[in-house]
């Protein structure tokens, strides 16, 4: 998508009653954001959580069978795909989107489980792979032809940190960036063309010496979200605790021109704690900024834009808070070309009943960024579905979001430049890969539990969806 700056749409936009640039409450930043009580509150939660589940046994992936390879594909027929018909848990809410594969994470090399972030890779001559994030690790699989997960092997947590669940992946040309919440695991980066070669009758485990670059110059060696800048040729690591740090949680900067070599040439520490972010070259609307090296930061209260031309010297450009913040937590530029709107979640407003999210269902905030010194909330889109938004992403005219036990949905985003309230907003397919919530109130539950990250960048159309408990799931559009 790429849209010409229309000076009277934006004038009319900017009248719009539900633009909104909203300051920080600064005296509630400080004491439930910046202290980071609510950051803490949220991760107590979810390791009490987890830790009952584990001990229920529900987290124990050998349980579930992986889709039997003789299963061509389960189409969505009636709004529903029965993996195994007549199993109410192997029977998946669905609409324009057929289940190709399902592969435990038992089945795809782990031993303890538990899925986390994922990236995707498609080599020269158009082979598709994916790493999925596991708490012991990191798997790697190619995608057939026939949409089938083939299992190639795996990359261990680095030596010495201790299983976490928290891990996040973003590419990197060839290259996959792995980062996790496990002290002293620092940042992984694996060449994925080392597939190329592996046969999957003999998975490869690889080693954390030889097989991978490794950069050690983290806080405790820990980070939340991990980001790359392609073009510019650096990674991002977010969230690095502790606060008390230096770069006080904030953006970390590493070189990637030299693998053999990762050194940081700098951090943006200046509005703290960053939980996830994107980072660009800018070429929007905002004339000022042209040429500039951009984060967005989401970034627990606010969406904060940094200027980082300068990694030494990183600047805040703005930072704008919206009603029913809770825990800014993720979001895409609607195209990273012309960057001029975009969308974030909040991770807590539906969990505190705050602001749009108050009635339980995942809130997609649009924003209106043609000025990235006065950004402004322009509307938002509500789900159909009760849960909690992770993380979404953009691909063309489609967001495509992981909204945990909602499973994975696909919003047409395309009426957004003329009408950014969000009225336009529509749902075009969703695959719901938690069926264990289904018959709640409102069709599921607010609670961290289901989908954690997808891919769908793909150019065959399939999609991954990598799931906390299960394992990884391959959708496609259905062709009629």
């Amino acid at each position: 998508m790429k849209y010409a700056l229309n000076t009277a749409a934006l004038a009319a936009f900017s009248s719009l009653a539900l633009a909104k640039e909203i300051a920080p409450n600064e005296e509630l930043s400080k004491s439930l954001f910046a202290s980071g009580v609510r950051h803490n509150q949220i991760m107590s939660h979810k390791t009490e959580f987890w830790a009952g589940r584990r001990e229920q046994g529900l987290f124990n992936s050998a349980q579930y069978k992986s889709m039997a390879a003789d299963v061509d594909y389960v189409p969505c027929v009636n709004g529903l795909a029965e993996l195994v018909v007549g199993d109410p848990l192997y029977t998946f809410n669905c609409s324009g989107l057929d289940l190709y594969d399902f592969k435990s994470h038992a089945d795809l090399g782990s031993n303890d489980g538990e899925g986390a972030g994922s990236w995707g890779w498609t080599s020269e001559d158009g082979r598709e792979f994916v790493a999925i994030a596991q708490s012991d690790g990191a798997a790697f699989l190619e995608v057939s032809k026939a949409g089938k997960l083939v299992y190639l092997g795996r990359l261990p947590q680095y030596p010495d940190a201790q299983p976490s669940l928290w891990r996040e992946i973003k590419g990197y040309k060839n290259y996959i960036v792995i980062g996790s919440e496990a002290y002293y695991h620092g940042i992984q980066i694996f060449d994925m063309s080392k597939l190329l070669d592996v046969d999957p009758a003999s998975p490869v485990v690889f080693n954390n010496g030889d097989d991978i670059f490794h950069f050690n110059g983290l806080p405790a060696g820990r980070s939340h979200t991990v980001q790359t800048n392609e073009e510019l040729g650096y990674a991002v690591a977010s969230g690095s605790q502790p606060r008390t740090d230096a770069c006080a949680s904030g953006l970390i900067f590493i070189d990637l021109s030299d693998l053999n070599n990762l050194t940081s040439p700098g951090c943006a520490s200046a509005d703290g704690y960053v939980h996830d972010a994107q980072c660009l070259v800018y070429r929007g609307p905002d004339e000022k900024y042209v040429g500039t090296d951009i984060c967005y930061g989401y970034n627990e209260d606010t969406l904060t834009i940094y200027n980082v031309t300068d990694k030494a010297a990183a600047t805040i450009i703005s930072r704008t808070s919206y009603e029913g913040a809770s825990y800014t937590h993720q979001g895409w530029v609607l195209d990273e070309q012309w960057q001029q709107y975009l969308v974030l979640d909040d991770e807590y407003d539906e969990y505190d009943g705050a602001g749009a999210g108050a009635a339980g269902y995942p809130i997609t905030y649009i924003w209106d960024i043609s000025s990235l010194e006065a950004p402004k909330q322009t509307g938002y889109y509500s789900a159909k579905v009760k849960g909690i938004d992770h993380n979404q992403f953009i691909n063309g005219d489609f967001a495509y979001q992981s909204n945990y036990g909602g499973g994975l949905h696909v919003l047409d985003i395309s009426s957004i430049p003329s009408d950014p309230t969000g009225a336009g907003v529509t749902e075009v397919a969703h695959f719901d890969i938690y069926p264990e919530d289904d018959a709640e109130e409102g069709g599921g539950i607010i609670e961290f539990v289901g989908t954690w990250s997808h891919y769908p960048y793909f150019a065959s159309g399939y999609i991954i969806i990598n799931t906390i408990e299960r394992g990884a799931y391959v959708v496609k559009a259905s062709s009629s």
